[in-house]
């Protein structure tokens, strides 16, 4: 069995649906397909989930009698979204009905409460909610697919992510999939229908609707591959390779065939948009190959994602990535290296803040801690910042906004002598100042902390030196 996921630009009209369901009817194999929902059909469109979560805001706000009739307009507008599709797809008319009737049950729960099982009805929060109402896109996406398939004469059935058994962890907007999922997602090899099953969410184990992060169809996808054992996990989407940089800052850019699992989660890591960051963890673990495919081009080999690559030596490196959003912690004390469990204590004051981070390059007596700005607030970094200065008795703290990282990634690295070195000049000639380098101990990547304005101007100078010799 093929697990297949189509992304948002691969649904966003009754064209490209067609599209879809000729790819998967034309191979056998692919019997188990996570769909998201409907993205952009041009570039001044609005995603399905971007005007659900609009709807969501508006009626939390329905207290106020204007917004009321602000969240119907705005119902109407997804409803009909979903209608346009299927008046091209010449469907009857009752799968818009259903639609409907879910996104107000949705809305319903919010004023009236949840009954447990325990018999008694609880408000539902915020976060429960929006996530509630995320999902809604996906989902129905799933039906209107499926009903389609079903109006062809093709086997085809809707799946209900909670009767298989995608449970994940009551982290709302930030679920990750639990281990016990896997047994009972394997059961799906036994259904002999093409399955359409919605990306993005699953439920907690006392049943209420969870996502993965944003783009989380792709997580949907590799937990499936995984479960099933499929012989492939194939991503489509809207272009026909990944590319050695993003397409919007170098023109024309290298494909590349082949990345390793590797590779590919430290690009995604640092904004490769392509998949998901943590698309890859489950697929790495079983050994399934991931080949990205062009829904518009489908017969284009696409990059595959594999475990080995047999050119590393005639290609260090594969990929240049940059993202923003980073602040950095600098820490400085005399003698540091000689105190005995300095770190341990000090990401101990980050971990009783619930912030997680993503580098720590030190010296023998400072170290500097990088932080993603969504993971930690002002709030926080302030009592952060008083924390390692009570705790620690440091001689100094400070505190760096508008970081950038840049990666430059490739196995290849480890075995070719003077990498850094070009890199470093590279960005020397363009003026970019590097502020902080951390080799990781694998060497798959090279990270350059750099200022933020100067991040689209590093990874021409990197491609340029690497790409273009």
């Amino acid at each position: 069995m093929k697990v297949v996921k189509f992304g948002g630009s691969s649904l966003a009209d009754a064209a490209h649906i067609k599209q879809v369901c000729s790819i998967i009817l034309e191979d056998r194999q692919r019997r188990l397909v996570v769909v998201s929902a409907p993205g952009k059909r041009f570039p001044e469109d609005t995603k399905v989930t971007d005007m659900l979560i609009e709807l969501a805001n508006k009626y939390m706000e329905t207290e106020n009698p204007s917004y009321q009739e602000e969240s119907e307009k705005q119902l109407q507008l997804i409803v009909e979204r979903y209608r346009s599709i299927a008046v091209e797809l010449e469907m009857n008319m009752d799968i818009v009905t259903v639609i409907e009737a879910d996104l107000r049950k949705r809305l319903a729960l919010r004023k009236n409460g949840k009954r447990h099982d325990d018999g008694i009805v609880r408000e539902i929060s915020d976060e429960q909610f929006m996530d509630l109402m995320k999902a809604a896109g996906e989902d129905n996406s799933a039906k209107l697919v499926a009903s389609y398939l079903i109006g062809l004469g093709i086997n085809a059935q809707y799946i209900n992510p909670k009767d298989a058994g995608m449970i994940l962890s009551k982290e709302y907007g930030n679920a990750r999939v639990l281990p016990h999922s896997y047994e009972t997602l394997n059961k799906l090899n036994d259904n002999g229908n093409i399955m359409i099953f919605p990306g993005f969410f699953g439920y907690s184990s006392d049943g209420d609707v969870v996502t993965f992060s944003r783009g989380g169809s792709d997580v949907t996808g590799a937990v499936l591959a995984a479960a099933v054992k499929a012989s492939v996990y194939e991503n489509f989407t809207d272009v026909d390779s990944v590319y050695a940089a993003n397409p919007n800052i170098i023109d024309n850019p290298k494909p590349i065939p082949v990345f390793t699992y590797a590779e590919m989660r430290e690009l995604s890591y640092a904004g490769f948009t392509v998949l998901h960051e943590e698309t890859l963890e489950q697929v790495y673990k079983m050994g399934i190959p991931v080949n990205i495919k062009n829904t518009n081009n489908p017969k284009a080999p696409g990059t595959f994602i594999v475990n080995e690559r047999m050119d590393t030596d005639s290609v260090p490196v594969v990929g240049i990535a940059a993202d923003g959003g980073f602040f950095t912690i600098n820490v400085t004390k005399y003698m540091m290296n000689r105190e005995i469990g300095f770190g341990r204590r000090l990401l101990h004051i980050l971990e009783d803040e619930g912030v997680s981070y993503e580098h720590t390059p030190s010296g023998i007596d400072s170290i500097c801690v990088i932080i993603r700005n969504k993971n930690c607030s002002v709030e926080i970094r302030n009592r952060i910042i008083r924390k390692i200065y009570n705790d620690l008795k440091v001689d100094s703290v400070s505190l760096h906004e508008n970081i950038a990282i840049v990666m430059l990634v490739g196995q290849g690295m480890l075995k070719r002598i003077g990498v850094a070195s070009r890199a470093t000049g590279a960005l020397s000639k363009a003026g970019v100042n590097i502020s902080m380098i951390n080799q990781g101990s694998s060497e798959v990547s090279i990270m350059f902390g750099i200022d933020e304005k100067d991040s689209l101007n590093a990874v021409k100078a990197l491609y340029q030196e690497f790409f273009e010799e």
